[in-house]
């Protein structure tokens, strides 16, 4: 009777294990054999989260057939421990093995954000609460502290932290240029230079013409001439906000420390934040005798050294901006009048 006892144990035993081994075979192909997800998705990681939460989840989700397998697999291969929290992308298909990888890796996904160069803060800060990636307050951002460029981040970024990157990009930039700047510049500290590269942003979109813009400024800061830029006076009347008209006689005349056709020299501080060519063109402006510009109707300048000559060019604008009503006018808009382009005019 006890060997009868006996051999039934033993076939008990051969056959738990048997039954362990057969469920642990499935269980392991099943960990490792394509998921049933058909394209790619994304998952967070919440920092705190148990493996049991993240296992639940995945299955609610239908990125994986079962959270027991799963979560058996992440402790046998002992990557319990070493999941991370973040945003990651799972591709169509992956096996539970594979998004286990995927969670440690680490690798999130990066989220892209532009800023235009010649942005004011209020346009920064406006790009910035869109974002949804981004968390955080509201942030308060200095005119003209930021270096405008295309920066990435991981979900869950602050705000304010990204603002410290771009500053910091900036100051970096600044503080290379500063210390093999030349020595007869027209301005004694970075934060003039900043001044200075933000009239040049707003007075040109094309590149080519950065240079040729500082070189401009740079000679009539030395000779005591005021800069006479448009953009300073917009910006004083609107703070970084579009004026939506064209600009009127009344606002040169209107009095605000931004206002270069009534002060001399660089306005209180800069009008937005310039690009990393703006900055460069102050510190090496194009060498030229130019002290007048004026908009050529193409989108660029006309350059000339002396007050005859940019008449002429102001003249030309002007027969420009006549064709342009015109044109206006027979397809039956309404006409704006403007004072004529005078950025660096007397």
């Amino acid at each position: 009777m006890k060997r009868l006892i006996t051999r039934y144990i033993l076939l008990f035993i051969i056959g738990s294990v048997a039954f362990a081994a057969l469920f642990a075979y499935l269980g392991h192909r099943r960990f490792h054999e394509a998921g049933p997800t058909t394209v790619d998705l994304t998952y967070v990681l919440v920092k705190g989260e148990s493996l049991r939460q993240i296992s639940d989840t995945l299955e609610q989700r239908g990125m994986i057939y079962s959270n027991r397998i799963f979560t058996a697999g992440v402790r046998l291969y002992k990557f319990d421990r070493r999941l991370k929290a973040g945003e990651y992308n799972i591709p169509a298909k992956a096996s539970m093995n594979d998004i286990m990888e995927i969670l440690a890796s680490g690798q999130v996904i990066q989220h892209k954000i532009t800023f235009v160069e010649g942005w004011s803060s209020f346009e920064f800060i406006d790009a910035l609460e869109q974002h949804q990636a981004l968390t955080g307050d509201k942030p308060q951002i200095p005119e003209g502290s930021l270096l405008p460029e295309t920066y990435f981040f991981p979900r869950g970024t602050t705000r304010q932290q990204l603002i410290s990157q771009m500053q910091e990009q900036q100051q970096s930039l600044l503080q290379k240029l500063w210390d093999n700047r030349r020595t007869d510049l027209p301005f004694s500290t970075m934060q003039e230079a900043i001044i200075l590269a933000s009239i040049v942003e707003k007075e040109t979109a094309l590149p080519s013409e950065r240079r040729h813009i500082a070189g401009v400024f740079i000679n009539r800061l030395r000779k005591g001439m005021r800069l006479q830029s448009d953009p300073t006076v917009v910006y004083g009347i609107r703070q970084g906000r579009a004026l939506e008209r064209p600009i009127s006689y009344n606002d040169l005349r209107t009095a605000h420390p931004y206002n270069t056709y009534m002060h001399h020299g660089l306005p209180k501080g800069p009008i937005c934040h310039p690009g990393r060519l703006a900055i460069e063109a102050v510190f090496n402006p194009m060498p030229t005798e130019d002290l007048y510009f004026v908009a050529d109707g193409t989108g660029g300048h006309r350059f000339a050294k002396t007050l005859q000559e940019h008449n002429r060019n102001v003249r030309h604008w002007r027969n420009i901006e006549a064709e342009m009503r015109k044109k206006t006018i027979s397809e039956g808009s309404s006409p704006e009048s403007s004072p004529p382009n005078r950025s660096a005019a007397d």
